[in-house]
């Protein structure tokens, strides 16, 4: 079963136990509620099986035929292609199939088969201007999250980013502090949130590069969605994130900076707190429980929508950042600068010129797979160029160097000495010739004049 039928299957689990009302399981998956009462009556007639699709595995009896879908896409490549600002849109491109070549095709199924051969590329429409929206009415339905620069240690520390996040529908709170808004600060309080709450729906974000980015050159041409490492993270967990245009937007977290600039760093003063792991501690022992009591509010309805906290061991496998790397032909993978040796296996071994997936945990641990399997590895070392002696030293300190240059003074016998000079003996040969034209000019009588 697909991921999309297991959530399902919990959701009508939860139905069935009645600890969700059908309206509410309907919300949760998305679809209408007497979609929810089929779904259900499935699930009591054959159970999990029934939620299965029955065409699942199975090519489509509505395709169209293999031969219509390449001599359509030779016919755009041919007329109707182009550069992003010249080719021809799919509904577009459709009516003028249909009108020059007799070949009826429908706009959205051209639109796919655009998309996967790079000939359209998905464009992001500006959002409309929209009015202040009310509360999500349940727990765990919309969670907004910001990172806070502020000098949180006053003059006893470093300044520092506070990751907060902010329950859309109760205002609840979590929060850590850190150095800077970065994929790891990020993780380390929806790993908190997740333990503590559950897994939410959806998160609300800014367009930082820790969270969304927009598509590079080969994304726009094959229409892929872009992903960070981030967002991948949150896919596996089935949380949504939802990109914020503004401030404004998000403003029940932004507030929440201002409540904490306020309150936090004074009680941080108080408790002469000048550390990250001390400050952390008090917020989770202390500060958290008191804020949470103070300015919690109740949720419009009672369900909760926090889905089971995983596993720690499936967290750690989803929290780590993954990145492609080709083996070479001598086993070896390249990571950053490191270089690990894959040792090869009797049973299962990556082939040379294949793809592995470098994973990296937030404590540097290295995990190499190849198709899910873990590969074992060793790390090398790289051979140091070696330095050219004759070359003068590097300064440790460049800038002292350009400050204060040091002159380089010829030796006696450098040829750049000599250069323009003349031998006493040539010297007193010229002189000697001169003499000469000087008593020969002075011999010659002058002309009488006329």
């Amino acid at each position: 079963m697909s991921a999309k039928e297991l959530d399902r299957v919990a959701v009508l689990a939860r139905v069935s136990s009645g600890e969700l009302k059908l309206v509410d399981g309907a919300h949760l998956l998305g679809v209408s509620y007497r979609q929810a009462m089929r779904m259900r009556q499935s699930y009591q007639q054959h159970g999990p099986a029934g939620l299965k699709h029955g065409n699942a595995g199975k090519p489509s009896h509505n395709r169209k035929p293999a031969e219509l879908r390449r001599e359509v896409l030779q016919l755009i490549r041919e007329h109707y292609g182009g550069a992003a600002g010249e080719r021809f849109g799919p509904t577009l491109a459709a009516e003028h199939l249909e009108r020059d070549h007799g070949r009826q095709v429908h706009e959205e199924t051209l639109r796919r088969w655009m998309l996967a051969e790079g000939l359209w590329s998905r464009a992001r429409k500006r959002q409309p201007y929209r009015k202040r929206r009310e509360r999500k009415p349940h727990f765990g339905e919309l969670v907004q999250l910001d990172g806070s620069h502020h000098a949180w240690l006053g003059q006893r520390g470093p300044r520092g980013c506070l990751m907060v996040m902010v329950d859309d529908a109760t205002g609840e709170c979590q929060a850590r502090l850190g150095a800077q808004e970065t994929i790891w600060a990020a993780v380390g309080v929806l790993r908190c949130w997740i333990q503590r709450y559950g897994v939410p729906l959806a998160l609300y974000v800014d367009w930082k590069n820790v969270y969304v980015r927009g598509p590079n050159a080969q994304e726009r041409g094959s229409g892929e969605e872009p992903v960070t490492q981030f967002g991948r993270m949150c896919a596996k967990l089935g949380i949504r994130i939802i990109a914020a245009s503004s401030p404004q937007a998000k403003g029940r977290v932004e507030r929440a900076h201002g409540t904490h600039q306020d309150r936090l760093v004074k009680k941080l003063r108080v408790q002469n707190i000048a550390t990250y792991a001390a400050a952390n501690q008090f917020l989770e022992q202390e500060y958290l429980a008191e804020h949470n009591r103070q300015f919690h509010k109740p949720a419009a309805r009672r369900e909760d929508y926090h889905r089971p906290a995983p596993r720690p061991e499936q967290l750690r496998q989803i929290f780590r950042l993954e990145q492609e790397r080709r083996i070479s032909n001598d086993w070896v993978v390249r990571y950053g600068k490191r270089v690990f040796q894959l040792q090869r296996q009797s049973h299962h071994y990556a082939p040379a010129r294949g793809t592995v997936t470098v994973c990296e945990g937030e404590e540097g641990q290295i995990r190499i797979e190849y198709r899910g399997q873990q590969m074992p590895w060793e790390e090398i070392t790289v051979p140091v160029k070696r330095l050219n002696y004759s070359d003068p030293p590097v300064p440790a300190n460049p800038t002292a160097t350009r400050s204060k240059r040091i002159k380089n003074i010829p030796v006696a016998e450098h040829p750049w000495r000599r250069k323009g000079k003349k031998d006493d003996a040539v010297r007193e040969q010229e002189r000697a010739i001169r003499r000469w034209r000087d008593n020969s000019l002075a011999a010659v009588p002058s002309s009488a004049s006329p």
